[in-house]
């Protein structure tokens, strides 16, 4: 194993090999099948083509065995008496027939032929029988040195199977994990798009089926690209277009006379200019134009100087404090568009812990909607009713500008344990503090 591997990878990887609903076994085990099919087929036809070949022999060899049979035996009937050191005819007549021999003598026209497997500690034999002047004569052909040769030629079609068998099933993994690789690599591109990488692209070679699809994840990749980049540089516009006429909207509402419809419509000049200067930070946080400008600052009283500009009822729980060098002017953004988000959403009491390099948010409210905890803040979406209202950007810009400053911004449902339990709760984690005082 390379040591710059990580072991949960080369476990990973391990799983993925022994995996056996991986496509790889798939192929290898349709392959081996097929060969193992292949085998049975070749194996039965050579074994009955044998088969047949051998009885053909036998009941050639047993009729000819027949014939002198028949010649010795009506030499014997014209009174040419046997030498006393002559052998025995190699014939059975009358009563030494056997019954079944002596059925098929009955039923069919003679010569009658039949393999006889009755005994097998002497081995099979090939009988051939017919009538001589009304006398059943039959003589046997001993066929066991046949049966023998079937048996080893069986015992060879088998160990070659076995053989052909351990040389297909790991070519056939070889080959499959080519195919299995383009494929997996085709999967990660997909997968890095939909984690928001943009860039990635297949760049697959090849004219066959898999190359078509590396292609067609490509050019989605590109359309996908396009109108994203597209709807960007609408938002951007419409926010860029927004800001003279909202400027002059701002100046008008000041100097309307005071009262409760000049409140009105202040309050809602402000959440619109609020609502346009948040579509301008996700334009450039979309465009990549943010920039951090790290510093060393302690935590703990930048979230404190955070929440108490919110102006909300915060309870702030300092553990351990930390300095760390990151931007103030972003942590400030996370931390203030949480705090607000928790307030608005949730449900008091409201508490942040600094603990470190870590800054916990919490409410007491009914916790994080379900597609929000599986695919991260949305905008334009506040997930469930029972969260409140809001056009949604608060926690999107929380994340963006996490990601600008390197820190790892995580979001869950606390467990519900009593009355006061439960909620939402958002983990601000920074890269490790300068010093602990």
């Amino acid at each position: 194993m390379d040591p710059a591997t990580p072991p949960g990878d080369t476990r990973r990887s391990l799983w993925r090999l022994a995996d056996p609903r991986s496509l790889r076994w798939k192929i290898a085990a349709g392959v081996a099948a097929a060969a193992c099919a292949m085998a049975l087929g070749i194996g039965v036809l050579v074994h009955r083509t044998t088969e047949t070949r051998s009885m053909n022999i036998g009941r050639a060899d047993a009729l000819r065995e027949l014939d002198a049979a028949q010649a010795e035996f009506r030499a014997v009937q014209q009174g040419r008496a046997r030498q006393d050191g002559d052998p025995r005819p190699a014939y059975r007549t009358g009563g030494e027939v056997p019954d079944r021999l002596l059925d098929l003598l009955a039923a069919g026209p003679a010569p009658v032929t039949w393999y006889d497997t009755s005994k097998p500690a002497q081995g099979p034999s090939m009988w051939a029988a017919t009538e001589v002047d009304g006398t059943p004569l039959a003589v046997s052909v001993n066929m066991i040195a046949d049966q023998y040769g079937r048996e080893a030629l069986d015992r060879h079609m088998r160990y070659a199977a076995l053989a052909t068998l351990a040389v297909v099933v790991p070519v056939t993994l070889l080959a499959a994990e080519l195919v299995v690789r383009r494929l997996r690599r085709v999967a990660g591109t997909a997968r890095r798009i939909r984690h928001g990488d943009l860039d990635a692209r297949t760049a697959g070679r090849g004219h066959d089926e898999i190359g078509e699809i590396s292609s067609a994840v490509d050019h989605m990749a590109d359309a996908l690209q396009n109108r994203l980049h597209a709807e960007q540089r609408f938002t951007a516009d419409v926010a860029h277009e927004l800001r003279t006429p909202l400027a002059g909207l701002v100046a008008s509402a000041s100097l309307l006379p005071e009262g409760e419809a000049t409140d009105l419509v202040r309050d809602r000049v402000k959440v619109l200019h609020a609502l346009v200067d948040d579509l301008l930070e996700i334009s450039r946080l979309d465009a990549g134009a943010e920039r951090a400008d790290p510093q060393p600052v302690p935590l703990d009283e930048l979230v404190e100087e955070s929440v108490r500009r919110t102006g909300l009822d915060t309870v702030i729980t300092v553990t351990a404090r930390a300095v760390v060098e990151t931007d103030p002017r972003r942590v400030d953004r996370i931390v203030t568009n949480l705090v607000v988000n928790a307030h608005r959403h949730g449900a008091p009491p409201v508490e942040v812990t600094v603990d470190g390099a870590t800054v916990v948010v919490r409410d007491h409210g009914p916790g994080f909607p379900a597609d929000l905890l599986a695919e991260g803040p949305q905008r334009f979406r506040t997930g469930a009713a029972e969260r409140g209202h809001g056009h949604g950007l608060g926690l999107t810009i929380a994340l963006g500008q996490a990601q600008v400053i390197g820190a790892r911004l995580t979001f869950a449902d606390a467990d519900a344990g009593g009355a006061v339990e439960g909620g939402a709760v958002a983990t601000l984690t920074l890269p490790g503090p300068l010093n602990r005082p």
